[in-house]
């Protein structure tokens, strides 16, 4: 009996988790254009409903009911799959992430997670990796040069900005002597991550801001000089799939911001609910993922490259020598 009430947990557990990652790009969407509105002295989206509440679930509607276009020279097979691999990674890699410690429902303690991985840091980089994978079929079998050159840069900017993301929470590893996300966070209980790793800090989230495709890092899309990137020739429910997968990855490099250097659940002077904590932190650095994106111009391609290689990479490594220097 135990057995069937965890597993019905569990299911319960991914369940919901799906299911909020699918609807909070709706309301993220209307708070984003809201923002640029006011930034840009306007007022945003409107017209549907109260202040343009409705507006999101009127592009719902239209992604879903337009046309599926597929070009006639286009790898169908491909054409198909790379909106589902785009979408699947950001997805998965919650299943390793902590909202919070247990809770009791009924004298039942319920845990705020669905696994505590002792290697959850390793699991997230390796899945992560994999949307790449998405983008790069979805230019190469679209068939279309500004795709084509989409997907290419897509490629080039992840392996230049994943291997300074992964040396920048080593420090934080060394830290906690844990890979295990809980862990990271009960070890930040007393002092904050980002006392000790203000370096570590910088270079994770310019390194996000790459990763989730983000101004001024968005040469993968770069609609000004590539149409729309690598996802030009798509439409309908395949194109809101690839804008479901990058708000999902917004909202991970949020959530691990938090975790990894800002003391996840953990709280400071006002006694606010763990969870509440959580929250307010996490929807801090997701108004500041869409505050840059509305603030910074988008780099060249070489300035893109430089940045990773050049800059985030030697940071990276000092901060681990830096780190072991002054901790272990």
């Amino acid at each position: 009996m135990e057995l069937f009430v965890a597993l019905g947990l569990i299911v319960f557990k991914v369940a919901f988790l799906i299911a909020i990652l699918l609807l909070l790009p709706l309301p993220l969407t209307w708070v984003e254009r809201k923002i640029a509105g006011h930034m840009q002295q306007r007022m945003g989206p409107m017209r549907v409903g109260w202040h343009g509440l409705l507006q999101p679930m009127a592009d719902g509607i239209k992604l879903l009911t337009k046309e599926d276009h597929i070009p006639a020279e286009a790898d169908r097979f491909l054409f198909k799959l790379a909106p589902i691999l785009a979408l699947v990674p950001p997805f998965v890699v919650f299943v390793a992430v902590p909202f919070g410690e247990n809770i009791s429902v009924l004298g039942t303690e319920i845990s705020l997670y669905v696994s505590n991985m002792n290697v959850a840091i390793l699991f997230i980089f390796a899945v992560i990796g994999i949307e790449v994978y998405g983008v790069i079929f979805g230019g190469w079998a679209a068939n279309s040069k500004y795709a084509v050159l989409g997907s290419l840069r897509t490629c080039a900017q992840m392996i230049s900005y994943e291997i300074p993301m992964g040396f920048s929470v080593i420090g934080v590893v060394m830290l906690a002597q844990s890979m295990s996300l809980l862990e990271i966070v009960r070890a930040q209980a007393n002092v904050w991550n980002i006392v000790y790793q203000p370096i570590g800090f910088f270079v994770f989230f310019v390194a996000g801001l790459a990763e989730a495709q983000r101004i001024p890092f968005d040469l993968a899309e770069a609609e000004g000089d590539l149409g729309a990137g690598f996802h030009t020739e798509y439409s309908g429910i395949r194109f809101a799939f690839f804008m479901v997968s990058e708000y999902a990855i917004m909202l991970l490099m949020s959530v691990l911001v938090v975790i990894l250097f800002f003391g996840g659940w953990n709280g400071i002077l006002i006694p606010l609910p763990p969870i509440l904590w959580f929250l307010i932190k996490v929807a801090f650095f997701v108004y500041l993922f869409m505050l840059f994106r509305f603030t910074f111009p988008r780099y060249r391609y070489d300035q893109l490259m430089a940045i990773g290689w050049k800059v985030l990479l030697p940071l990276s490594i000092a901060n681990i020598i830096l780190t072991g220097i002054a901790f272990l």
